[in-house]
């Protein structure tokens, strides 16, 4: 083994030899590139079908800690570029990841993040096969931050996009909503909380194929990032020109997200989640949709928590436990920074 220092120094970052052996035992066997090139040489079955369509995707992580209760950044990275395609209705095939590395970094750390990142690709079927290493001098990052692009196969007749969604159709979503902002927040150590919350961080192209097994009728799916289920609610009400309705008894949420959120003054609506989608069907295929979700384990809290209606197009509004209505609009500003 070349590899014998313990922390990143610059040369890691210098084109020499030393940034050979660093990319050479820490990524490349890991992640078992399929060559040498500058460029990744790919090609799928998928590919040859009339009508396939490409899907392309590309995110950037910079969340701290970068380990938290359920996952880490590089779980992070793949998880949520997975998901990206896999609410498009693509099925994910490969990634890039291009790391830029602070001086002073431990080779320990990088070796576990890399390792989470080969076994969340794994549980989604997809190839990490090509990608890129910075090294920065201190303080000019904070630790490590990781960017990936996904290229996944829209199959021929699949088509998943929020403006199909209609006046009648049913929103689903597949989990307990806010888990991961919570976990980060939890896990930073600045208030003190006792907590056994985890993020929820997890890969949904398995999910999703799941549902389309049983109907093709999808209309179309988000998966619940920064903003929460708000945002992604009132990005797709915008795109379908309709209106949507939420019921606040219907919300599924932790007992202990309901309970941090009050006493942070945070709204759960907006919280963040990595493993969790919503999706919108039509009324008859309701039933079908939530039993396939809840045949998975990423699935196993999927309820129904709203509708879209004809009424205030563009608006999400929502029915509270008091019986009156609120707008539920776009988050203002950072609830909670640097959870992805």
């Amino acid at each position: 083994m070349a590899l014998r220092d313990t922390h990143v120094t610059l040369a890691h970052g210098g084109g020499g030899r030393a940034m050979r052996d660093l990319i050479e035992e820490v990524f490349t066997v890991a992640f078992q590139s399929p060559g040498s090139e500058d460029q990744a040489r790919v090609m799928d079955e998928a590919l040859r079908e009339p009508g396939a369509q490409l899907a392309f995707t590309t995110d950037g992580f910079v969340v701290t800690p970068l380990e938290f209760p359920g996952g880490d950044i590089g779980t992070l990275a793949v998880c949520g570029t997975v998901n990206d395609l896999a609410v498009g209705g693509a099925r994910p095939l490969w990634l890039s990841a291009a790391f830029i590395i602070e001086e002073g970094c431990e080779i320990a750390l990088l070796r576990r993040i890399v390792a989470s990142m080969v076994i969340e690709a794994n549980r989604a079927g997809v190839r990490i096969v090509t990608g890129d290493t910075k090294v920065v001098g201190r303080g000019a990052a904070d630790k490590m931050f990781v960017t990936t692009a996904g290229i996944g196969v829209i199959p021929p007749g699949r088509h998943m996009a929020a403006d199909r969604i209609r006046p009648g159709d049913v929103a689903i979503v597949s989990g307990t909503l806010g888990d991961h902002g919570a976990a980060i927040l939890a896990a930073r150590g600045d208030l003190a909380l006792s907590t056994d919350l985890r993020s929820d961080c997890a890969g949904l192209g398995h999910l999703i194929d799941a549902v389309l097994a049983v109907t093709p009728s999808v209309r179309a799916a988000r998966d619940l990032t920064r903003g929460g289920l708000a945002s992604a609610l009132n990005e797709m009400a915008g795109a379908a020109g309709v209106g949507i309705v939420l019921s606040e008894s219907d919300l599924p949420l932790r007992d202990e997200v309901g309970g941090m959120c009050e006493i942070l003054g945070l709204d759960p609506l907006y919280l963040a989640n990595e493993g969790t989608l919503v999706m919108f069907v039509p009324p008859d295929q309701t039933e079908a949709v939530l039993h396939a979700m809840r045949s998975r384990r990423e699935g196993s809290h999927a309820c129904v928590v709203g509708r879209a209606v004809a009424d205030h197009p563009g608006q999400v509004r929502m029915t509270t436990l008091f019986g009156g209505s609120r707008i539920v609009d776009m988050l203002i500003g950072e609830q909670l920074p640097r959870i992805c």
